[in-house]
């Protein structure tokens, strides 16, 4: 934001400390008021849900999802996700943990054989707390590389590597390489794709019909937001990048209105344990970074405003995307854009701010 979005923004929040009592049915318009340089009739844009308590308290969109279409977004337009995949490649491995194929302690050369050595101290948790050490494979792309990077291309790449960051288990760092070996140690140890897995033991278990894992050439996006950059020319297709096609870390389409469905089922047991997702919301082991923020299994973890904050964002090109969960209150607000870059941390929290700020 610059300073004068920034003083706006101030303002915003406290008008939002003094809402009360009838005044809270004007926080639907103070979100469009949030949401008005989305809402342009030539332009990409977001859709945004806020949940409490199970129930829908606002479901709006902004813009357009295709602009050279003038096709607008809705609460059932599907987005990449981008990192917000990382929750769906865990549960993953969570369903399988919990099926007794995997144990999250298995080393990661019980998958891949063919790993350097290092990878013997490398554990499946360590993949989902993002403390395997394991090099960043956007960094170790070919030059010249044109065509779309897979999953296993992933693995090629790392088997190709002598050396880690750091010992595993004994710091964090955030890593897209150990989320694409997840969506592979899912592979081996179910007999199915990647994104068929997640199709038949979540997605259809829970009613969202309109979520995949995107595969180009094999799949088609429903009601699908293409992704666009801000340019000197204005907005410009941005849709896919050499990276877009590695499913684990951000390979997933969704809308606002299969995410609700999403956050409800993380309240109770239809997809996994009671146990297993205490682990999934408990921080893992050397993950605290930034201020106090830790990391469980796909999911940030943080206090925000004394409240138990459960959260992740996603940036990739031509999307941006951010949910937080604050489960004490049975409270989500879930924000998707097909805006590269947009900056929807603070809106995000202008939001919370409006619904929670008269809660203790």
């Amino acid at each position: 934001m610059n300073s004068s979005s920034l003083l706006a923004a101030l303002l915003f929040m406290l008008s939002v400390a003094r809402l009360t009592g009838a005044e809270a049915d004007k926080r639907p318009g103070m979100i469009d008021e949030l949401f008005r340089d989305f809402d342009k009739p030539d332009a990409p844009g977001a859709s945004v849900m806020v949940i409490r308590n199970g129930k829908v308290l606002c479901a709006k969109a902004y813009g357009l999802a295709n602009v050279e279409k003038a096709t607008r977004n809705t609460a059932r337009t599907n987005f990449r996700l981008a990192s917000l995949t990382k929750q769906f490649s865990a549960m993953a491995i969570m369903i399988q943990a919990d099926a007794g194929k995997l144990n999250l302690d298995d080393s990661i050369t019980k998958f891949f054989p063919e790993f350097p050595e290092y990878g013997r101290a490398i554990t499946v948790r360590h993949l989902l707390n993002h403390t395997s050490g394991l090099v960043d494979y956007e960094d170790i792309l070919p030059k010249g590389t044109t065509i779309p990077v897979l999953d296993i291309n992933v693995l090629r790449l790392l088997q190709q590597q002598d050396h880690t960051y750091f010992s595993a288990g004994t710091k964090y760092r955030y890593s897209n390489s150990g989320y694409a070996l997840l969506a592979l140690i899912v592979e081996k140890t179910s007999g199915m794709t990647f994104a068929a897995f997640l199709k038949q033991k979540i997605f259809r278990p829970l009613g969202m019909t309109n979520s995949m894992a995107y595969e180009s050439g094999i799949s088609q996006v429903a009601n699908r937001a293409f992704g666009y950059a801000k340019s000197s020319d204005g907005w410009k297709l941005n849709d896919q990048s050499l990276t877009s096609s590695v499913l684990g870390d951000g390979g997933v389409y969704s809308s606002v209105e299969d995410l609700f469905k999403w956050d409800q089922a993380l309240y109770g047991t239809k997809l996994v344990s009671r146990r297993m997702l205490k682990a999934a919301f408990a921080p893992g082991k050397s993950t605290l970074h930034d201020n106090g923020v830790q990391y469980g299994f796909g999911w940030f973890l943080s206090d925000y405003r004394g409240l138990r904050n459960i959260w992740h964002y996603g940036s990739t090109a031509g999307f941006a995307t951010r949910i937080s969960r604050f489960p004490d209150k049975k409270f989500t607000v879930i924000i998707l854009s097909n805006r590269e870059s947009a900056p929807l941390t603070e809106i995000l929290n202008m939001v919370v701010d409006m619904y929670l700020a008269d809660t203790k």
